[in-house]
């Protein structure tokens, strides 16, 4: 997840403000027939995505670690987030909390999760349902994590049709992500570890096998996907699939997609990248974005001002608007007001100079940039 939480900023307030009142029974949002956005599918409006990832609170405590004993707040942050002019929150579910073990799925966990569904309708927000995480490397279970390429797969079809059976019918659900950035070992190389990485404390990238063998990393992949992929649609053939991965293309100009090539997603509904522009290259960045014009929606999953300052991130916002149909940052339970009070924080300042900008930014002045020819 490279921050440790990630649209569109005020135009999807403007663009699906009817779609999102507190209430309301939610639409189903698709791909538009010719891929070059979403629309709800009662009416065929334009959707954006404008929202934020929920994947710890302000004492980086993952979701489950809390909802259980302190439902409040995250009721009270979901409400924050639909004020701040969100319609879209990325949840992060563990599989430590999720699996009891290779064929058993935590009852308690689906039954929270069901009412995770419930307060996004009240409130009025779509959530994209990440899953498989393994955030907290202490944690991971060492049945999971003793398992070979084939069991450790199973276990995964068996969390995401656990998953799938509890939300199929909720009209909350905007997507199911299956992994948080998922990575291959390269050709002839063989990786002991399925975690990668740390950041903040924690894990956000993981490989989906240690040894290709005489497979391609394309040919892994795809059969990843269609694994996955396949066990969602056994029990939910409405709503979306993506997979939000690292824009390899940012960091080696050049490297074409591989979840996203066309052999393998194709059971994929729309592209997830992580972009989080550098300082003085917005250029490169919008370069990197346009290698995953693959003629479906592209939401930017993961974003933040961090390394290159509002300005500059207002600037990829803007200039992205013409590829991109959803911007997801990050909320960690703080307002803008608690975090302008701990002084002498630059943390806290720049989430607040951050939560200040996705609350600001007019539908007006996107709309001439979302409005493609």
């Amino acid at each position: 997840m490279g921050l440790s939480g990630r649209g569109v900023w005020g135009v999807v307030a403007f663009i699906a403000l009817d779609t999102c009142n507190c209430g309301a029974a939610l639409p189903l949002i698709r791909p538009s027939a010719d891929g070059t956005g979403f629309v709800r599918a009662d009416t065929g409006q334009r959707f954006v995505a404008w929202g934020f990832n929920y994947d710890h609170d302000r004492d980086d405590r993952l979701i489950e670690d809390y909802w259980d004993h302190q439902w409040s707040t995250v009721v009270e942050d979901f409400r924050e987030i639909k004020d701040l002019g969100a319609n879209v929150v990325r949840i992060h579910l563990q599989v430590r909390r999720f699996m009891d073990g290779p064929a058993e799925p935590n009852e308690a966990a689906l039954t929270q999760l069901a009412r995770l569904l419930e307060l996004a309708e009240e409130t009025g927000l779509y959530l994209d349902v990440t899953g498989l995480a393994c955030y907290l490397k202490k944690d991971v279970p060492k049945w999971y994590d003793a398992l070979d390429e084939a069991g450790r797969w199973e276990v995964q079809g068996r969390f995401w049709e656990a998953v799938a059976r509890t939300c199929a019918e909720a009209p909350v659900i905007f997507c199911y992500d299956l992994m948080n950035e998922p990575v291959l070992p390269g050709a002839g190389e063989k990786e002991t570890e399925w975690l990668v990485g740390e950041f903040g404390g924690m894990n956000f990238t993981q490989r989906i096998t240690l040894d290709l063998g005489r497979r391609t990393r394309q040919q892994v992949a795809g059969a990843w996907v269609r694994k996955l992929t396949g066990a969602i649609r056994r029990h939910d053939k409405r709503h979306m699939i993506t997979v939000g991965v690292i824009p390899w293309a940012h960091t080696f100009p050049g490297a074409k997609p591989i979840f996203y090539a066309k052999d393998v997603g194709a059971d994929l509904d729309f592209v997830s990248v992580h972009f989080y522009p550098q300082k003085d290259q917005v250029d490169k960045a919008l370069a990197a974005l346009a290698v995953y014009e693959v003629g479906k929606p592209v939401v930017i999953e993961e974003t933040s001002p961090l390394y290159c300052g509002i300005r500059q991130f207002d600037d990829f916002v803007d200039r992205s608007a013409k590829i991109a149909d959803g911007y997801v940052g990050f909320y960690w339970g703080q307002t803008i007001a608690e975090c302008r009070q701990r002084k002498n924080d630059i943390g806290a300042g720049i989430m607040a100079e951050w939560l200040e900008y996705f609350r600001g930014k007019t539908p007006e002045i996107l709309a001439a940039e979302l409005n493609r020819p």
